[in-house]
């Protein structure tokens, strides 16, 4: 495999960042940079200035408004805009349930649903995890029972990642009982309007609220709603799961991350010295580094393996868990090079506009708290310990 970027790939790269360097808001672009939280019309106007350049679902086929890039090209716009401090797009529309309606998805509801996705008419949230049905999402316990045209949906999710701002939800339910787990399972879409909808904060350790619980009481859902054939939820679930984890792996982001230690640990004095000529901490930055280099290569071929059209397979666990685990590493380091000054926790500082003088470093105000918060990576989509599983069993055949 060539890893260096032919003339045309780096014409393309030039065209990417001169793009971000016109159309990315510099305030947004500071926010990111800056650890600051993002709100719901930081997040839809990146969304909408993509879509409008037809470039936001990149990974989609041509004829649902994808933009027919080669597995180099997303990952070298991918790269670009981490680097340039673009937001991450939300992906339960774009990145999870899009895909899937692609592959699986009637007619109608491609037409339907495509679309809105790419205009931002529909907030889409995850409704997978329950409680006690998280890693083992088999044992999930929502039911939809057919009646007539519909389906009545009852039961509990939880964990929805910003689901106080959506409108939309895909959700797994079970709807036979009489078979095995994995055969009872189907994929819904939900209105979150629909009445016997609630939906509860749950208020993380630093304060934001980013997930929730919904529950469901006597929901009634269309049963053109049904993605698939009833029952067969679980085969589009776990075609979703791939494309989440190979998105989880976020090698753009833990890049821009590892640039950002090393300016500060070329600032930050450690016994008179910058911090980057600490043997022990450098030895821990060039370990991660080479780490990074490592999954770039992986990432590039998983994505390159699956050009015509398919879906990565169990290599997406394998970038799943080191993805992860390179980002939280690379936030480790960040957090320990701010040293005490990362021990305050002042919420107010994340937040634009926040005017008071900064304790210790201009990054320490978010340092622990992107650590604390990003521990959750090597939990959601699929726990690291799940991912070895499906390793063993798909590629050593243990």
């Amino acid at each position: 495999m060539d890893l260096q970027f032919t003339p045309e790939e780096q014409a393309f790269r030039a065209e990417v960042q001169a793009f971000l360097k016109e159309q990315l808001p510099a305030d947004l672009a500071s926010k990111v940079q800056r650890g600051l939280h993002l709100g719901k019309q930081d997040l839809e106007r990146w969304h909408a200035i993509l879509n409008q350049r037809g470039w936001l679902a990149n990974h989609w086929p041509k004829e649902w408004g994808g933009t027919g890039w080669s597995a180099v090209e997303k990952y070298i716009f991918e790269n670009e805009c981490a680097m340039a401090g673009a937001p991450r797009i939300v992906p339960f529309g774009l990145s999870m349930l899009g895909p899937v309606l692609i592959k699986y998805g009637s007619e109608a509801q491609k037409k339907l649903w495509l679309p809105r996705i790419l205009n931002g008419d529909d907030w889409w949230c995850q409704g997978y995890s329950e409680p006690g049905s998280g890693s083992d999402l088999a044992s999930l316990k929502t039911t939809a029972v057919r009646e007539g045209d519909h389906y009545i949906v009852n039961g509990q999710k939880t964990w929805t990642t910003l689901g106080q701002h959506a409108n939309m939800i895909f959700c797994l339910v079970r709807t036979n009982r009489e078979v095995k787990a994995q055969s009872g399972i189907s994929f819904l879409l939900i209105d979150m309007n629909t009445p016997g909808i609630e939906v509860r904060p749950i208020i993380l350790l630093d304060g934001e609220h980013e997930v929730n619980e919904v529950f469901f009481t006597d929901v009634k859902v269309p049963v053109a709603n049904l993605v698939g054939e009833q029952d067969k939820g679980w085969t589009y679930a776990k075609y979703l799961l791939t494309y989440e984890r190979t998105n989880i792996a976020g090698v753009g982001l833990s890049t821009a991350g590892l640039e950002k230690l090393k300016a500060i640990a070329q600032r930050v004095q450690c016994n008179g010295l910058p911090l980057a000529q600490d043997p022990l901490f450098a030895a821990r930055m060039a370990k991660v580094e080479i780490e990074l280099e490592n999954m770039r290569t992986t990432n590039l071929r998983v994505i390159a393996a699956v050009e015509g059209g398919g879906v990565p397979g169990a290599e997406s666990s394998m970038l799943k868990i080191r993805g992860t685990q390179i980002r939280q590493e690379v936030l480790s380091l960040i957090r320990r090079a701010m040293g005490p000054y990362a021990a305050p926790y002042v919420e107010a500082a994340l937040y634009d506009g926040y005017a008071q003088p900064a304790i210790g470093e201009p990054e320490a105000a978010g340092a622990a708290a992107a650590y604390f918060n990003n521990r959750k990576q090597s939990i959601f989509g699929g726990s690291n310990e799940i991912q070895r599983n499906i390793i063993s069993k798909m590629i050593l055949g243990l």
